[in-house]
């Protein structure tokens, strides 16, 4: 009798069974006198479509909302039932005696997993192999430590019900404002709240009026200072001969310190590293799209087992992790660029381990990302791999070093009973900044501004004053760090007091999830890119104007994530969260029906000449700005070639290119960029063969540049 162990992708599959030396080859698996080690492709299984139920729902038509099956059932992906039918075939192997579930270690794999076991209808015993880390030593611990699977059925149930619930949310709403509008919309649970809360913003920067103001600068010789209003202690003078006014009466005039006030401030080190605040400091100092962090992490996890469990929504470690904190530490002191800082930590009597490190209570499915025990080798990691290894162990190390400390000034000094504000700050103790490591509230590195050494009653001399013109801003347009902070603090966007405090806890999305939101937001042409600076398009901020405001409220999707949250936990069961689902997917039915609007998304057909469709055979393939795709979607056809499907490889796809694919099914020798190498390929391109209008490569060779 043999053991099954069922991974998430072909290359975690291959780290395990390695491992468990696993080193004969079959068809879709590696396998030993005692481990068979298989895997799946991502999701195998997937939620049937509208169609599957009954073919008369392929067509659009608002008679045939809302759809709400009795239950909503599964089937395997086409273009990966191959891999599905292998793995359905060993699970049901009488030779298997048990299964260990080792798909990602989260929400998304446990769905994984289960929905292929469940499609399977195989009813034996498996086990969960829950880790934190991809390293040899964590394989093989986690195998010794594995877990009864009914632990994470309340974790299953959730990611069940999320599925469920963006299926119902997804289709039912999309359907009916595209009928009602007559143009395909993309409306989800938590892409359409994100997309508003971008609108909103928007609509600000829009509306506001930029006033002129001024400032008056006193020169007191050692020392400057800014006037200011003591009532309001406002800065801002919005008549401009007011300004003048004090420039003239203060300048060459003797004035006085009214007050000298000396604070010592104290900084703590900031919290190791979540996704989304990993994604954040990497678009920050990088520019890095929140989808592009993901990959690079990705890697660094799966290929390099440099870096814990990346897709964690905590910044904590559990005290389990305690007696492993030296051992990286000693592993960081191996690499040069590091030696300074680490070799500073190692030298300490003890680690300085506090609550703001570790704690259990706010650990939930994963600790915090930190670099694992292996040996690091920064020669053999890409640029950007070394830029995110980068940030990730600075804050490892940051999070022991001392707090940073330093003074601050403030001079009150009156001239012609006109007051002047000088500010100072004076470094006491550098502490975790050493890292070049910035704390989230750090909006800017705090200039070291020395103010002379003056008291209360001190007689100085303004020997002159400068009017300085200024505007007042706008808010600030939303780039991806933003972003990805307002979607993690939903609540911030709640007036409800209660329900603030509840979405602490939660907010749009996950970690996990919100890379691909912001990219789905941009891929149907809600979004576009400007520099850093994600901008709503015509159609985005049409959507906003037309769904219902619990369509579109931070408020509504917050709270189903604290309800998929208390799932989870075991605090709430899925038939209440699914009733609700389903309650409000017949409200936005009824509401697309009888909202009156004076909305009209403009035609966004370019060209009508690419050709008959590849899918239905009867629909043509039009032009938008974002895709190829058929004119008879309203009918059911899905068929949709997306512009930048290939552009992580360095191509767009153009209307020559849609020609050529649309006639043949296939481009040759078309030269592309590998994303992971940079090294540079040609090949053939594909329609893949599930005719949606997914693309693959095949057959690439690399071109030898020399020649």
């Amino acid at each position: 009798m043999k053991i099954l162990v069922i991974a998430e992708k072909p290359s975690v599959a291959r780290d395990i069974a390695r491992v468990l030396k696993c080193n004969k080859k079959k068809d879709g698996c590696l396998y030993s006198d005692t481990y068979i080690v298989s895997w799946a492709i991502g999701h195998l299984v997937t939620l049937y479509d509208p169609e599957d139920y009954d073919i008369k729902l392929k067509k659009w038509k608002i008679e045939s909302l809302p759809i709400i099956p009795n239950e909503i059932k599964i089937k395997a992906i086409n273009n990966t039932k191959s891999q599905f039918k292998l793995l359905k075939k060993l699970m049901n192997d009488k030779d298997v005696e048990y299964i260990i579930c080792a798909t990602d270690s989260g929400r998304e794999g446990e769905l994984i997993f289960r929905y292929i076991y469940e499609l399977s209808n195989c009813k034996k015993v498996f086990k969960r192999l829950w880790i934190s880390s991809m390293t040899d030593s964590a394989i093989k611990e986690g195998f010794k430590k594995l877990k009864n699977s009914s632990e994470y059925d309340n974790l299953y149930l959730s990611a069940k019900c999320r599925s469920q619930a963006d299926w119902l949310v997804g289709i039912n709403a999309s359907r009916a404002f595209t009928i009602k509008y007559g143009t395909l919309l993309s409306i989800g649970r938590v892409q359409t709240p994100t997309l508003a809360i971008i609108v909103k913003r928007q609509e600000e920067i829009d509306s506001f009026v930029s006033k002129p103001y001024w400032e008056v600068e006193g020169d007191f010789e050692t020392y400057k200072g800014v006037w200011f209003e003591p009532k309001s202690n406002d800065t801002k003078i919005f008549d401009k001969q007011k300004a003048e006014d004090i420039k003239k009466k203060t300048s060459g005039k003797n004035g006085i310190v009214i007050s000298v006030e000396e604070e010592k401030k104290t900084k703590l080190p900031p919290f190791l590293y979540d996704l989304t605040q990993l994604q954040r400091d990497c678009n920050k100092k990088y520019s890095f799209s929140a989808k592009k962090t993901l990959s690079v992490v990705q890697e660094l996890y799966e290929k390099r087992k440099l870096v814990t469990y990346p897709r964690t929504d905590s910044r904590y470690l559990s005290d389990d992790m305690i007696p492993k904190l030296k051992n990286i530490l000693y592993k960081i002191n191996e690499v040069s660029e590091y030696k300074k800082f680490s070799e500073y930590v190692l030298n300490l009597n003890k680690l300085p381990i506090s609550k703001r490190i570790v704690d259990n209570s706010k650990v939930s499915d994963h600790h915090a990302i930190i670099p694992t025990e292996i040996r690091i080798n920064l020669g053999v990691l890409s640029i950007d791999e070394i830029k995110v290894y980068d940030l990730i162990v600075r804050r490892f190390i940051a999070v022991f070093y001392p707090n940073y400390i330093y003074n601050t000034t403030k001079i009150v000094t009156k001239t012609e009973e006109e007051l002047f504000l000088s500010k100072g700050t004076m470094v006491i103790e550098k502490g975790w900044t050493e890292l070049n490591v910035k704390s989230e509230k750090d909006k800017k590195e705090k200039e070291e501004i020395i103010l002379p050494n003056l008291k209360k009653g001190d007689r100085v001399f303004e020997k002159s004053a400068l009017v300085i013109s200024k505007k007042t801003k706008p808010p600030a347009s939303y780039d991806e760090a933003m972003l990805l902070s307002a979607m993690e603090n939903a609540g911030r966007f709640v007036d409800d007091e209660s329900l603030k405090e509840q979405l602490k806890e939660s907010g749009l999305g996950t970690p996990a999830t919100r890379a691909a939101i912001i990219e789905r937001l941009l891929q149907v042409g809600y979004l576009e890119r400007k520099g850093k600076i994600l901008i709503p398009t015509e159609k985005g901020k049409n959507l906003i104007k037309v769904v219902p405001v619990e369509l579109k409220s931070p408020e509504t999707t917050g709270k189903w994530e604290k309800g998929l949250s208390s799932i989870a936990k075991g605090k709430m069961k899925q038939d209440r969260f699914m009733e609700s689902i389903k309650r409000y997917v017949n409200y936005i039915v009824d509401m697309s029906v009888k909202t009156k609007t004076d909305v009209i998304f403009e035609n966004e057909i370019k060209f009508k000449n690419f050709g008959k469709c590849p899918k239905c055979k009867t629909g043509k393939i039009l032009e938008n700005s974002k895709s190829f795709y058929c004119s008879h979607w309203k009918q059911g056809c899905n068929f949709s070639m997306w512009k930048n499907s290939i552009s992580s490889y360095g191509k767009e796809i153009t209307a020559q290119m849609a020609k050529k694919l649309i006639k043949n099914g296939k481009i040759e020798n078309i030269e592309i960029t590998l994303p992971q190498t940079g090294e540079k390929c040609e090949g053939e391109l594909f329609i893949k063969e599930d005719l949606s209008g997914n693309l693959e490569f095949r057959n690439l060779k690399r071109i030898n540049i020399n020649k």
